[in-house]
């Protein structure tokens, strides 16, 4: 009796310091499935059906391992990425690195306020109404809030992205040809094709979540003895990456797909659904696409100026007063700003910057990934936490599938 009591008290403690431990997993997972992500799930459901689910499979494992990475390697350095990558590649090769990825960020950024402007404009909300407001409430919730609120709504953000589901559900999909797709999909070589895969492949797995993922712990504080939970968070969060990007596709498949509905982004999924599965149907996925718009647009600013101002030996995190990291939060405010303002401008091409925003990401991501295994397997910086083999040999098999997309991708676009 006294053994059961023992484990039963023992097993309430690893569960609640498990809830202290969540979120840095949970949110980086979710937040992946961002405006530009749900673009490109939608375009992918859209135009191939059902016959792209299969990536998921190959992108959940190269996901966990990355963020895995990402989160031993702040908990155990209790430095950032960015941090690591000057100290270890020195400053020449983070400033041409950071100069890319803080460009490719703009235009992610630029590509949440469309999702902002395009899911409000379901509900008959100007985009001059949504798009400033959407922008003063995430700068408020940034540099009047602390990481400890701003994670709790994060989660709940989290939770909002599940009613995908819901609307994929309402489209009645074909569940023998989904499983039919993942055993045996219909793989094509031509340049649309490849460069759909590569924008998943590149939205699933960001390179600035990378940095964010490895921030989220710092500013958690965990340490050492948290790692077995730190990986559970992940794992957790791996998992609702993927889901919600499975019934995107399957929404997508199972009604504008079938129709032959050809769409642009995820707005124009929305539109497209209310004929083919009803208002309801619509308005739901309208929904997903404002949470998912605003989530991204609190992530995704603090992490590129977390890492820009990290990259530099600049102060950053939200739990800084202004004038504590007045670079952190003034490249923040910028950011916003500049995306933001562009999206008000009538006529902008938000199809091409989304599109080619999540082609970037592909293209960048082994860059990310190099320094990070460089890095994860130095003795010297991670001790005996450095990578196991199996870690090293996916990353570096990640990395060259992902050299060839482009390589590919790059081939075809000019041949």
């Amino acid at each position: 009796m006294v053994d059961a009591s023992v484990k039963k008290k023992n097993l309430w403690r690893n569960f609640l310091l498990f809830l202290v431990i969540l979120g840095p997993g949970i949110v980086t997972g979710s937040v992946d499935n961002d405006v530009g992500g749900i673009t490109t799930y939608s375009v992918a459901g859209a135009e191939y059906g059902y016959s792209l689910l299969w990536t998921l499979i190959p992108a959940f494992i190269v996901l966990f391992v990355t963020q895995e990475m990402n989160a031993r390697m702040g908990i155990v350095t209790g430095k950032g990425l960015a941090d690591l990558i000057r100290e270890n590649m020195g400053v020449k090769v983070t400033f041409f690195i950071f100069i890319f990825l803080l460009g490719a960020d703009i235009l992610n950024t630029m590509t949440e306020f469309s999702g902002v402007a395009g899911s409000m404009q379901i509900f008959h909300v100007s985009k001059y109404i949504s798009v400033p407001l959407a922008a003063v409430g995430v700068w408020v919730m940034v540099v009047k809030g602390t990481y400890r609120i701003a994670e709790r709504i994060f989660l709940l953000f989290s939770l909002c992205l599940l009613v995908y589901i819901v609307a994929a559900l309402m489209g009645r999909p074909d569940w023998n040809e989904i499983g039919r797709s993942l055993v045996k999909p219909d793989v094509e070589t031509n340049f649309a094709y490849i460069s759909t895969v590569i924008g998943i492949i590149g939205t699933t797995i960001a390179p600035w979540m990378q940095f964010y993922m490895q921030s989220a712990v710092i500013e958690k504080k965990l340490q050492i003895k948290d790692l077995k939970f730190s990986k559970l968070d992940v794992f957790i969060g791996c998992i609702c990456t993927v889901v919600v990007a499975f019934f995107i596709i399957i929404a997508c498949a199972s009604t504008l797909h079938v129709s032959g509905t050809h769409i642009n982004d995820a707005s124009d999924a929305a539109a497209a659904l209310q004929p083919l599965a009803g208002v309801l149907a619509a308005q739901v996925f309208a929904f997903g696409l404002f949470v998912a718009s605003i989530f991204a647009c609190v992530i995704l600013p603090v992490a590129t100026a977390f890492y820009v101002c990290e990259a530099f030996g600049f102060e950053a995190g939200i739990d800084k007063k202004w004038n504590e990291a007045p670079q952190f939060y003034w490249l923040y405010t910028a950011i916003l700003v500049i995306s933001a303002g562009i999206i008000l401008i009538p006529n902008v091409p938000l199809i091409q910057i989304s599109l080619w925003s999540q082609r970037i990401n592909g293209i960048l991501l082994p860059v990310v990934l190099i320094c990070m295994i460089i890095i994860v397997n130095k003795k010297d910086v991670m001790g005996d936490y450095v990578n196991k083999p199996i870690s090293n040999i996916i990353s570096w098999l990640t990395i060259i599938l992902l050299l060839g997309l482009s390589a590919t991708l790059v081939i075809s676009l000019f041949g």
